[in-house]
């Protein structure tokens, strides 16, 4: 790419100013510095983390990436903070039980592959619902299968083809994180467990499902932090992105 801008400043068909705005790997806003190159480095635009910032860095921030992207995710924002972003770019969508706000420029067409996010309580939706929204929002068609927790075994069951249908399986749970390990015996496809907070007080916030799935003894269960949806389906997103290359948007060239 670095190879086709020069040739084009030496033919005249692009100026030294557009052609230093192309190679820039970044935009420094004083604040921030956005980098805009994410996706083609890493397949992936860059993405928000909402907490800590102000509503005004956070629209600053979002209108810099809309202007060079086909997609927009922020987590972990308050619903204020979306208001006041949504009076600028009203076509950005809020999920209140997500925390996030998204904008995708075109929804990918419907295929047969996708990610499972499998939620073992209504009480772990938020992260499950993190967890889909961001799949979503990167271009990955999304399954949700909820409240399949372990307490109720056979609604787990009632489902399983669907969720060995599947590329690769997001698995949320809290209490004592025993779903993944249970699905982990019951499906081919690579599982990413996400450890909730949700439940009494030996759960620790979220550090007894933590501690059970990272020893889990069923294989192909891989481990992200307490509460990270993000973090899971992006992993899982890679994956699927790896096995489906055609069905996603694989063309970026690599540049520093």
């Amino acid at each position: 790419m670095i190879d086709d801008i020069l040739e084009l400043v030496q033919k005249g068909s692009l100026t030294v100013a557009e052609a230093k705005e192309k190679l820039a790997s970044y935009e420094n806003l004083g604040f921030v510095k956005i980098d805009h190159h994410r996706k083609r480095r890493q397949g992936f635009p860059e993405i928000v983390f909402g907490e800590g910032k102000t509503a005004e860095q956070i629209l600053t921030i979002v209108q810099s990436l809309r202007a060079r992207n086909d997609s927009v995710l922020v987590t972990r924002i308050s619903q204020e903070k979306a208001v006041f972003v949504q009076k600028e770019c009203s076509d950005f969508e809020y999920n209140d039980m997500a925390r996030t706000l998204a904008w995708v420029k075109e929804k990918p067409k419907s295929v047969g592959s996708y990610i499972a996010i499998v939620c073992a309580g209504t009480s772990d939706l938020s992260v499950a619902e993190e967890a889909a929204v961001t799949a979503e929002t990167l271009g990955i068609p999304v399954r949700r299968i909820y409240d399949v927790g372990v307490a109720g075994l056979h609604r787990l069951l009632d489902n399983i083809d669907e969720i060995r249908g599947a590329t690769v399986s997001v698995c949320v749970a809290g209490m004592e994180g025993a779903l993944p390990s249970v699905l982990g015996g019951l499906v081919t496809n690579p599982i990413i467990a996400v450890p909730t907070s949700i439940g009494y007080g030996a759960n620790f916030h979220g550090l007894s499902a933590l501690l059970s799935m990272l020893n889990s003894c069923a294989s192909g269960v891989s481990v992200v932090n307490i509460d990270n949806g993000f973090g899971a389906a992006y992993n899982a997103a890679i994956i699927y992105k790896l096995v489906h290359k055609r069905e996603v948007n694989c063309d970026e060239d690599f540049i520093f």
